[in-house]
């Protein structure tokens, strides 16, 4: 008996998923009239499966070393919670938890035990071992979603979701319970037919003659479901421009809508609804993300709490932004905090000459980079940033030129292909591959907005490529290195990306990666120290250099929250 999905195919559908709305993105934007006619539903599903097919990728990255293959219970994981990590907007947020509800089931121990990889190589007990779990996975995710939003209304995406479960269930009980295929194209069609139903069940989608644009979006991903499963993509839907535009950012009120101060997520709010978008993730538990739910439903409308586990995505349109961050911060910790204004089109402002998009590892450095004049993205530990978010932040700097800084060797693709997209937009993007944030500083150091852009190129580019740089890391386990075999608990100095000393204290280890570093020459040592790391191994350091290069100065920051201990820029 075949397993329902294995790790190939949940990547294949990641892909699959992303191609589809990066191609019908824009139609989806057009028809986003509910429950804020802001025209970004599209976008925002993009981003969040963006981000959900990135985790995916990490997965099979991490097995490329060994013998072992990622199990389909690795995968469908990594695919909820990057969309969770991800997910934007409305729609994003609910199908974060439509995936989420997926994994959870797909994911989950066979009856009668089972390896969740079906016999590979690297597969651990429990998770989908055999039989095809499509049509509970697909009503796990719907009854999920419903959960997560406080207000549910039909002829949305949860709409959309629901028949799409309906759907898979009665072909499962026609005799199609083993059959991946028939499975997947009656769900298909069940969420093809409640789509076009939509416009019937909400007044403000049948008065612009559209579909709903968040359940357009969730038919996209399930026909690439489809499409990885049975190798044949779906007839494509038919396009159906709005009839008319809204006049304001928010739609009128349905006719069995609530009253606005009640909109649910998924529905309408009047002309004079909310004026803020409020989005971020996270890190609570449960007890606390009761009492926020209730705090934020009495807040505002279209309230969406997603996740689990102690982590979670909250999505919230208010009047009163700060008292929606506040009530995050007194329920855990909030971060990747998002606000946007509804407001009515305005003429935007000028832009400026030139700016600098810097991706950051810590707090620390994106206040430092900030007072420096450069727009930020934070890059949290096992948390990239996707390229729709380096976009972002290019359209946020609002600039005519733009240098993007995206101190990470991995994310060199990826700031291209934002990069790509900028330069689409009309905006003229300078890519420094700059490898760490020291090397970042360093061109930002030098970066004058008012001389020639190609000239200022030029010299940031030369600061970074004259600064090298090291970080000092902690092993999790026994491996061979350049250095030879570390154990875990050891403290490895890596410097230009390759592991050059193995020591067992924090402050020798950066003694003799500096005195590596500094035989080559050198004017400017910075260290960059990270949250928990005392004061006192900076004054040991700074003494050290001192000590041994008399002309050699030393400058501090306190980076925050970031993946290494300590990281060391040699100029």
């Amino acid at each position: 008996m075949p397993q329902t999905l294995d790790a190939a195919e949940v990547r294949n559908w990641c892909s699959l998923a992303l191609e589809a709305l990066g191609r019908e993105r824009e139609e989806i934007d057009a028809i986003n009239v509910y429950p804020v006619a802001d025209g970004d539903t599209g976008t925002n599903l993009y981003l969040t499966v963006e981000s959900a097919a990135q985790a995916v990728e990490a997965v099979f990255a991490a097995h490329e070393t060994g013998t072992s293959e990622p199990g389909p219970a690795d995968a469908v994981r990594a695919m909820a919670h990057g969309a969770l990590l991800g997910a934007r907007g409305n729609s994003g947020t609910i199908l974060a938890q439509l995936l989420r509800g997926m994994a959870e089931v797909l994911a989950a121990p066979a009856p009668g035990g089972g390896t969740r990889d079906g016999g590979k190589g690297g597969g651990e007990k429990g998770g989908d071992g055999g039989g095809n779990r499509l049509a509970p996975a697909l009503r796990r995710a719907a009854a999920l979603a419903r959960e997560a939003v406080a207000h549910p209304v039909e002829g949305t995406i949860l709409s959309v979701a629901s028949a799409a479960a309906d759907a898979a269930e009665r072909a499962a009980a026609d005799g199609a319970a083993d059959d991946r295929a028939a499975t997947v194209r009656a769900a298909y069609a069940g969420a093809r037919a409640a789509l076009d139903a939509t416009p019937d069940q909400l007044a403000v989608l049948g008065r612009a003659g559209v579909v709903d644009a968040g359940g357009r979006g969730l038919l996209a991903v399930l026909g690439a479901l489809a499409q990885s499963l049975t190798g044949v993509a779906p007839a494509a839907y038919p396009v159906r421009p709005r009839r008319y535009e809204e006049p304001a950012a928010h739609a009128a009120p349905a006719a069995h809508a609530p009253s606005a101060s009640a909109a649910p997520a998924g529905s309408c709010a009047v002309e004079d609804g909310p004026a803020f978008e409020v989005i971020y993730l996270l890190e609570a538990d449960d007890t606390a993300v009761a009492r926020l739910r209730k705090r934020l439903d009495r807040l505002g409308d279209s309230l969406v709490v997603v996740g689990g586990d102690g982590l979670w995505n909250v999505h919230v349109h208010v009047d009163d932004a700060g008292a929606a961050v506040e009530a995050g911060v007194e329920a855990g910790r909030p971060y990747r905090i998002r606000i946007s204004h509804f407001g009515a089109a305005e003429e935007p402002p000028e832009r400026i000459q030139r700016a600098v998009v810097a991706v950051v590892p810590g707090e620390g450095l994106a206040g430092l980079c900030a007072e420096a004049g450069a727009t930020t993205v934070l890059a949290r530990p096992g948390e990239p940033p996707a390229s729709g978010e380096l976009v972002e932040a290019i359209r946020r700097a609002h600039a005519r030129e733009v240098v993007l800084l995206p101190n990470d060797s991995e994310l060199r693709h990826t700031a291209a292909a934002a990069a790509e997209q900028a330069r689409t937009e009309g905006v003229r993007v300078a890519l420094i591959p700059t490898r760490a944030a020291v090397q970042g500083l360093a061109a930002l150091a030098v970066h004058q907005p008012d001389r020639r852009f190609d000239e200022d190129v030029v010299a940031m580019t030369t600061a970074a490529g004259a600064t090298r740089y090291a970080e000092l890391a902690v092993a999790e386990r026994q491996s061979w290195t350049m250095a030879g075999i570390c154990q875990a608990g050891d403290v490895l100095g890596l410097i230009d990306g390759d592991v050059a000393v193995i020591g067992a204290d924090l402050a020798a280890t950066a003694e003799a990666v500096l005195s590596r570093m500094l035989a080559a020459g050198g004017e400017l040592v910075t260290l960059v120290l990270g949250e928990d790391v005392p004061g006192t191994l900076a004054d040991r350091l700074e003494r050290y250099v001192r000590d041994g290069h008399l002309a050699v100065d030393t400058v501090v920051y306190r980076g925050g929250r970031q993946s290494a201990p300590l990281l060391v820029g040699v100029e």
